[in-house]
């Protein structure tokens, strides 16, 4: 029997990690202390979970999170009492906007411990305000069916609550009397005989959260027709059937489909012949932007990272609708706006097939101006031969081996993703941390992602980098590859596309925020390998084919002010050539 019956604390979390296991855990985050001893010898013991010890409390729930998004399944992570609970807080808040499943387990002392100084004691009862789904504080461990049978609806509860109605975290602070090692205590041992093997029994992997699905008609739909659908950041368990589902969308309505570089749909360019990458150069045309208004907007997900495609549909207010499934307000323009809370793969699933309609000019148009800005932008960065930001995210697009997932930090890197990633049939997988757009955890959140996983990469820029390396130490843990593109520019690249950009001082020192750090030297510090990449060849020589293990930093050393003068003079030519 899967329980330990050492003493009490040992019977309370090992009943708690194998009641997880049945419900399908498969991972657990564990960070080193001593009040969560009870937890840590669970789950290490249990042979069906894979238990990660890991230093530091913010790297490893932007572990967990990793793991998380690329499974879709929640995440156990672990710590002890005080402040360590407290490092957890920036992942949980991603894994709320993410829709990322989370279970946050923090030991704490028993009651009467607390507000007396006892030590190493914080009050952690909703210790993260209102980000997870759900929290609660369990019972001081105790010998008794009824409180043990308290504890398993507790957790299968939490599990539930942690995927349902949407994906997220859910907080568990777990109080624990001495002593915390397993050591024997002679009633445990005699209360064996009471708990039986069919305590188990009634637990099993719960797989359907589908509500409900209400038939919503497209007949109104069907009446307009300049009409847009946007594929904003997605990332489906199944990339395939999400794409096939929105070009079905498409041919049946004869919209153009926007799509953000963060989704899959770039990446399945041939399923969608009506496909639009560009549409942030083409909205910098007033003339265009005017002529190309839209009468409806479907809305799948969130909105695109574009800020010409938000004061564009600001100003247009058309009808919209928002296909997702949680139950987030994903309407940030606040318009006349219409959630449909299900996927776009169930509303395909139920909506009947009318007849096509005819091509239109306005689908016409779009597509017109997409072949040419595209071909305006391929051509501009094929006969660049020297090392710059915003060409990476355009080669990568053609160069990554089939299915790479690829994760993308924040700031300038998702920017040039969108800007440039250019539509191919390689069926890469793109994460990111967009729920918040910060980019605190982002090397532990792409090792998650590439744990256990296929070769993968991560492109980030040097402060995204430096604000997590301690997710380094996760190198002897980690299984898989990851090689980091480190697009090195000595500073923070966002800030030189801001009005601040032209007040100095304060900005190089205040926000542009050099750091001049030897990153060969860096890496030799926690055993990774590193190359200087100093021409694209080597560049797409050290890409195709990935390593199968290890991690490596690929650095790229670029001029941050000309980088940005690049972007400002080339966005502007390429929204002109079609103007």
């Amino acid at each position: 029997m899967p329980v330990d019956f050492r003493n009490t604390n040992s019977v309370w979390a090992s009943i708690l990690v194998e009641t997880l296991q049945r419900l399908g855990l498969t991972t657990a985050v564990i960070c080193p202390g001593s009040r969560s001893t009870p937890l840590a010898v669970a789950f290490a013991q249990n042979e069906k979970i894979e238990a990660i010890p890991v230093l530091d409390e913010r790297s490893a729930a932007f572990f967990a999170l990793g793991i998380a998004k690329k499974s879709g399944l929640p995440v156990a992570v672990v710590c002890t009492s005080g402040t360590a609970g407290a490092n957890f807080y920036p992942a949980i808040i991603e894994a709320r906007e993410s829709r990322v499943p989370l279970l946050i387990l923090t030991a704490d002392r028993p009651p009467e411990l607390r507000d007396c100084h006892s030590g190493q004691t914080i009050d952690q009862v909703k210790l993260y305000g209102n980000y997870p789904n759900w929290q609660a504080e369990l019972a001081v461990p105790v010998l008794d069916m009824g409180m043990l049978r308290y504890l398993r609806q507790i957790i299968v509860y939490a599990w539930e609550r942690s995927q349902t109605p949407t994906p997220g975290s859910v907080h568990l602070n777990i109080p624990f009397r001495d002593p915390l090692a397993p050591i024997p205590q002679f009633d445990a041992q005699t209360f064996q005989s009471q708990l039986t093997e069919d305590f188990f029994t009634s637990i099993a992997p719960i797989t359907n959260y589908q509500l409900p699905i209400t038939n919503y008609s497209i007949q109104e739909w069907l009446q307009w027709d300049k009409g847009i659908i946007i594929a904003g950041v997605a990332q489906p368990a199944k990339p395939e059937e999400y794409v096939k589902a929105i070009a079905h969308l498409s041919h049946t309505l004869k919209y153009p489909v926007l799509a953000e570089g963060l989704s899959p749909l770039r990446n399945y360019a041939d399923l969608n012949p009506y496909l639009i990458s560009s549409y942030d150069l083409i909205l910098r045309s007033p003339q265009l932007a005017q002529q190309l208004t839209p009468e409806i907007v479907i809305q799948i997900g969130d909105l695109p990272t574009s800020k010409e495609l938000r004061e564009w549909l600001q100003i247009a207010q058309p009808r919209q609708w928002i296909i997702d499934k949680s139950d987030h307000n994903l309407d940030p323009l606040h318009g006349q706006t219409t959630h449909l809370r299900l996927s776009i793969e169930q509303l395909i699933s139920v909506l009947p097939s009318p007849p096509s309609k005819q091509e239109i000019p306005y689908l016409d148009l779009w597509c017109n101006l997409e072949a040419k800005v595209r071909s305006a932008i391929d051509q501009k960065m094929a006969n660049q031969n020297d090392i710059f930001e915003s060409k990476t995210a355009w080669l990568l697009s053609e160069i990554l081996p089939q299915g790479t997932p690829i994760f993308i930090a924040n700031s300038m890197p998702v920017r040039d993703v969108e800007f440039f990633w250019k539509p191919n049939n390689l069926a890469i997988q793109p994460f990111c941390n967009r729920g918040a757009n910060g980019i605190d955890g982002t090397l532990s959140t792409a090792l998650g992602i590439a744990h256990r996983n296929q070769s993968s990469v991560m492109l980030t820029g040097d402060l995204a980098l430096l604000h997590d390396t301690n997710g380094f130490l996760l190198r002897n843990k980690f299984r898989g590859h990851l090689t980091i593109i480190l697009i090195n520019n000595n500073g923070g690249g966002i800030f030189e596309m801001l009005p601040i950009a032209k007040f100095e001082p304060p900005f190089e020192e205040f926000f542009a925020t050099p750091q001049d750090i030897d990153f060969a030297q860096l890496c030799a510090t926690y055993g990774v390998e590193h190359q200087l990449v100093t021409d694209w060849e080597k560049f797409k020589y050290l890409l195709n084919p990935l390593p199968i293990g290890g991690i490596r930093v690929l650095e790229l050393r670029t001029n941050r002010k000309a980088d940005a003068r690049w972007r400002q003079d080339n966005l502007k030519k390429f929204s002109s050539s079609i103007g």
